[in-house]
């Protein structure tokens, strides 16, 4: 199937901030497209579970005004951008993907929100989510499920699938998810497009309506890595300049999850064109004990954000999400601290995967993009579940809180896959770096 091609499919941020300045175009102008795109595409895709069109122009005439003037508050200044339903932006419902937030306006911005209209962004519209973003598949959400614009007949991936869906089909050129366990980068990559989830905090999470506090993460997703960092400077400030070039190591995904071997050989191939020759290994237990502690500590997480929900109005849930949850509040309390304490412990991972490396690089997802509603699916004559194969590979980077890059790494049967890259806190400027080369 043909990938629609919105007006900023293929256009650069940094193209559209050139054009913006040359007077080829204003942001008013941008901003109609954006909403132009939206109309055509998004009956099928899903991608926005709100527009406000009188608010998104009413910014980009000011954008306009602005630049006018004189004042440039960089290259996001009258840029078109969406924002995941989970993160508040003052004015706009924010449903967080689920009918117990049905009529719910909040009347302040998230901090992220804030620091792109400090940017000079142009906020269209909010993305769908999968509801509360418990869920890496993007297909349960009260506004129905996002798809993916390669094939809607599959899953964008969760749980920024929305925002995905709209960078990748070209409604919009840049996006803001949230990422607890790979939600930015998992959509991303099933959709083709770059995502990176920053280290923990680095974008504040306030007003972000939380899952796993402990893990959860604000990220952009972007057309290519190049975007994204423009997009990440301007939210928090610049990086270093890197002085010398990065070494990377690939981290073989056949011992970490059984996915199909077609991606991982993809994969690897692009990030052999990346410098990355040499191998690294965790020690034997390692990858399956942080994934492990990921799924404890989410899960009392999640469980007690929504037990009062859970107890007063069950039936507003979507069921499969009620039903996770549901397992979630029956773990022992003493499975978390027993996991809180092994996160610290797992802390010391960070020095053995980087002690002769800068950037790891492996698979983001090891399989294609599954159909929505698929909750089990087979690779290389084995069977394995959805969820356990979308989260294998991307949630133990939120446990030890470490920045990571999804970038497009080829196609499998026609859909993308996605080359995932890793590092420390701190050396983001070699990751991305990396990803140019």
């Amino acid at each position: 199937m043909s990938l629609p091609h919105g007006p900023f499919h293929g256009r650069s941020i940094a193209a559209l901030a050139d054009d913006l300045r040359a007077g080829r175009t204003t942001s008013a102008d941008l901003t109609r497209r954006a909403l132009d795109a939206v109309a055509a595409l998004d009956a099928e895709l899903n991608a926005f579970v709100t527009v406000d069109a009188d608010g998104a122009l009413a910014a980009a005439r000011r954008a306009d005004e602005e630049l006018t003037a004189g004042t440039d508050r960089g290259p996001l200044h009258g840029v078109p951008v969406g924002v995941k339903d989970l993160v508040e932006v003052a004015g706009l419902p924010a449903t967080m993907g689920s009918r117990h937030f049905a009529g719910y306006v909040p009347g302040t911005d998230a901090a992220c929100v804030t620091a792109l209209r400090r940017a000079g962004a142009v906020v269209v519209g909010k993305t769908t989510t999968h509801e509360f973003a418990y869920g890496p598949t993007g297909d349960r959400s009260a506004n129905g499920p996002s798809r993916n614009p390669w094939d809607p007949r599959r899953m964008s991936g969760g749980s920024s699938g929305g925002s995905a869906a709209a960078v990748a089909a070209g409604m919009v050129p840049l996006a803001i998810g949230t990422d607890t366990g790979g939600s930015v980068r998992i959509p991303s990559a099933l959709c083709g497009i770059a995502g990176f989830k920053p280290a923990y905090g680095a974008i504040p999470a306030d007003g972000v309506f939380p899952l796993s506090r402990t893990y959860d993460h604000v990220g952009v997703l972007a057309g290519d890595a190049a975007d994204c960092l423009l997009a990440y400077r301007s939210l928090t400030g610049p990086l270093e300049e890197v002085s010398e070039p990065a070494r990377v190591a690939w981290l073989d995904p056949a011992n970490l999850f059984p996915g199909d071997s077609r991606v991982a050989a993809t994969v690897r191939a692009a990030a052999e064109q990346l410098g990355a020759k040499d191998e690294v290994r965790l020690p034997d237990g390692a990858f399956e004990e942080l994934r492990e502690t990921y799924t404890v500590v989410q899960s009392c997480e999640a469980a007690a954000v929504h037990a009062e929900r859970m107890e007063q109005a069950p039936e507003r849930f979507d069921p499969e999400v009620l039903e996770r949850l549901r397992l979630a509040a029956e773990l022992p309390g003493w499975r978390y601290v027993q996991a809180m304490e092994a996160r610290t412990r797992l802390a010391a991972l960070t020095d053995v995967l980087f002690a002769r490396h800068d950037v790891v690089a492996l698979p983001t997802v090891p399989v294609v993009a599954p159909h929505l509603d698929s909750r089990e699916m087979e690779a290389d004559g084995r069977a394995f579940a959805v969820r356990a194969a979308l989260l294998s590979l991307t949630s133990p980077w939120n446990v030890l809180g470490l920045p990571a890059l999804t970038v497009p790494a080829g196609t499998v049967d026609g859909l993308p896959v996605g080359l995932q890259l890793v590092c420390r806190p701190g050396d983001e400027a070699l990751l991305f770096a990396i990803a140019a080369s």
